[in-house]
């Protein structure tokens, strides 16, 4: 057998580290693939980390093995389809927003989420602003992401013997990770620094690859910094009021600083929440260091900024007390020739007012261009939430848009779908290429095609659904018995026969914020255990999520869930898996036949995890509030109630649980189980179909990226 030449096994080794340094293959299949038959057992134990499987398996045994020629053919593919997506200028940021190519946009955000492997973010705006970075990538966008770099990351979730939340942190490593140090031109760390109280805080910063956009992880973490400022970015949101107002004067302030110092000229500032909003202070006090005026700074500042919000109550935008503004932000007030009350006013929302607050909302939307929410109802809370901010005399009057969001959606593809799809565009269009799949794969024409029964027939979808949900299985039962802590050779058995792989099931993931409200439907507790346990149409639960370590509530919302499933009749139809990660996310968004949610309307500015179920023939059951509240046409999904909502609370609740039970009973289970002579629940899959034409290509982040930067970024 011919053996190939040491050129060739070389560059083949040499291109697949420099891949698994570029995030891009957490969403090709095919790259995918390649790494996990490099160390099936890793690849599960190492939370998928393509920097991590080619550390454990060492540079040898990789060259002796890319003389399989199989292997070496297949990582051939993949590395063609790697630089050919890298390299690729017929895209449409180059052809409609060339412009930002050179200036790009820079986009802030205090946490971003990508992959379980870098596990630096809380909840959904971490996984929206992820999904925008990858979406920008894909389309070729000038864009440029600023965050920091947390070290110990978001906590992982045990439950105790009580069945109450605990929190561990572990320490990330960088070389372990996709991160590539930021360096000067002496090849040595790029050194930056702020003043915050009266220190000068040093840091430096890491770089991930997110396909073509680079997104930037501010570290504190250097020997000249005191400890307290070295554990500064220890942990997402970490600490106490002080040390969230140093985080958000360290990522507005180092962010802008650190971009200066790499020579990018942004020609946008995107605020992704009010964390960000510090970068407005150091643009006004670079301009006023350049003589411009204060009144002509604060006109150019706010003609480079944008602003988007996610929160739709007036709590739970960050407010700081002023002598906390006094003692860590008072260099500002000597940058910019104000006093401290001066600015003080540039974050209240009663300027003159010494019992208002701080807000960074305020600021923001003080010096941002434009603004907007994340839904359209969304959009409609927060022009009535900020009215009195515009002196507008109505709502409509507040220059406050929205730009409902969406998710990146070949990424969210579960492997299974992923193939399936991927083949049938194949099909459909022979001679294409991989860039041309991720394209089509975005575009409306290529789900009213793909729910074509003649492309994909009824009997293929069930199939899908099935293998699905088998995978969703099989998985919480590894999961379950690792939450054991302690394993029998009995335990193997028992949780293998756990779960009903036929059972309408249901699921339930996100975080245990207390307006999301995870228990409503056991608020029906004996009609849910009669539904559970009807043998002919069982209904079955999977519940995922974390609260907030300082959120009670919501610590004991998942006490009780967990309760449930261990000790009421619901045990075996309900289940709870611990530490939810995006890993998890994709497991259920997959595998589970309906996607409940049930937030306390309107307090979901828009949600995103119910738009990942789609194009796995999940279908929606949720409160028509944020996204869905868009979405829903009567045929998609389901909804629980009517487009409104009592102003009294305990009203809500009881309507809204009576009305989750109502539609389960007389819509959903009935036609789950309605199945024809041939055993297929064909309007359950006409339901899916449907899905799929009005909902997969309309939330995606390729179409909402595409808004923001027709709508804003090149907006004068």
């Amino acid at each position: 057998m011919e053996s190939f030449a040491k050129s060739s096994v070389t560059e083949l080794a040499a291109g697949l580290n420099r891949m698994a340094r570029n995030l891009w293959w957490s969403w090709d299949q095919e790259a995918q693939d390649v790494l996990r038959d490099l160390s099936p057992r890793g690849w599960q134990n190492l939370y998928h980390n393509a920097v991590a499987i080619l550390r454990e398996v060492s540079n040898y045994e990789l060259r002796v093995r890319l003389h399989d020629r199989d292997l070496a053919e297949r990582i051939r593919r993949v590395l063609r389809d790697f630089e050919a997506y890298m390299a690729d200028t017929n895209t449409w940021g180059h052809q409609h927003a060339p412009q930002l190519l050179k200036n790009p946009v820079a986009y802030f955000s205090a946490e971003f989420s990508f992959h379980e492997t870098l596990p630096i973010a809380a909840g959904g705006l971490g996984v929206l602003a992820g999904d925008h970075a990858k979406s920008a990538s894909d389309l070729g966008l000038g864009f440029v992401g600023i965050s920091l770099f947390y070290r110990q990351g978001y906590f992982q979730q045990t439950i105790n013997h009580e069945n109450w939340q605990k929190e561990h942190y572990t320490t990330l490593h960088p070389h372990l990770l996709p991160l590539d140090p930021v360096l000067n031109e002496r090849g040595e760390p790029l050194v930056c620094s702020v003043k915050i109280a009266t220190s000068t805080v040093h840091f430096h910063a890491w770089r991930v690859n997110v396909g073509r956009v680079p997104v930037y992880l501010l570290d504190t973490d250097r020997p000249e910094n005191a400890m307290h400022f070295r554990e500064l970015t220890a942990r997402v949101y970490g600490g106490d009021e002080s040390t969230r107002i140093m985080q958000e004067i360290l990522l507005g302030v180092g962010g802008v600083r650190l971009l200066r110092a790499l020579g990018v000229a942004p020609s946008v500032f995107h605020m992704n929440e009010g964390h960000a909003a510090f970068l407005t202070l150091e643009l006004l006090r670079e301009k006023l260091a350049a003589g411009q005026t204060l009144a002509a700074a604060e006109a150019a500042t706010r003609a480079e900024c944008l602003f988007t919000t996610h929160t739709p109550v007036p709590a739970g935008h960050d407010r700081f007390s002023s002598e906390l503004v006094e003692y860590a932000a008072h260099k500002f007030s000597v940058n910019l020739g104000l006093t401290h009350e001066q600015l003080m006013d540039l974050g209240r929302e009663r300027p003159g007012d010494p019992t208002d607050k701080f807000c960074m909302t305020v600021l923001a939307l003080r010096y941002s261009r434009a603004a907007n929410g994340v839904s359209e109802l969304h959009g409609q809370v927060s022009r009535e939430m900020w009215q009195k901010l515009y002196a507008a005399k109505s709502p409509d009057e507040v220059p406050i848009g929205h730009i409902t969001n969406g998710v990146h959606l070949v990424g969210w593809m579960k492997g299974s779908a992923r193939r399936l799809i991927k083949d049938r565009y194949f099909s459909l269009n022979p001679g294409k290429k991989t860039l041309d799949w991720l394209i089509e794969a975005n575009s409306p024409e290529f789900w009213q095609r793909l729910a074509d029964p003649a492309v994909v027939s009824d009997e293929e979808l069930w199939a899908l659904r099935y293998k699905l949900r088998r995978e969703l299985i099989e998985f919480t039962r590894r999961r379950l018995l690792i939450q054991g802590h302690t394993i029998s050779q009995e335990d193997f058995i028992t949780f293998d026969a756990f779960l009903n792989p036929d059972a309408l099931t249901i699921g339930f993931a996100r975080r245990f914020a207390t307006y999301k409200r995870a228990p409503l439907i056991f608020d029906q507790f004996d009609n849910v255990v009669r539904l559970a346990k009807d043998t002919g149409r069982p209904v079955q639960f999977i519940f995922a999520g974390k609260a907030h370590p300082r959120d009670d509530e919501g610590k004991r919302f998942i006490q009780r869930i967990i309760h449930l499933s261990k000790h009421s009749d619901l045990k075996g139809h309900l289940v709870f898996i611990e530490n939810y990660d995006i890993h998890v996310a994709r497991q259920m968004v997959a595998g589970c036949d309906v996607w409940l949610n049930n937030p306390r309307r309107p307090l979901e500015a828009s949600g995103t995890s119910g738009m990942k179920t789609v194009p796995h023939g999940c279908l929606n059951l949720s409160i028509l509030d944020g996204w869905w509240r868009e979405g829903y046409d009567g045929t998609n999904g389901f909804a629980i109630g009517d487009d409104s909502h009592p102003n009294s609370i305990e009203e809500q609740d009881r309507r809204d649980s009576a009305n989750l039970y109502n539609t389960l009973v007389k819509e959903v289970i009935p036609m789950f189980y309605n199945r024809d002579a041939s055993g297929l629940p064909r309007q359950w899959l006409a339901r899916i179909r449907r899905a799929w034409v009005t909902l997969a290509a309309r939330f995606s982040t390729w179409r909402m990226v595409q808004e923001y930067t027709t709508k804003y970024y090149l907006a004068k």
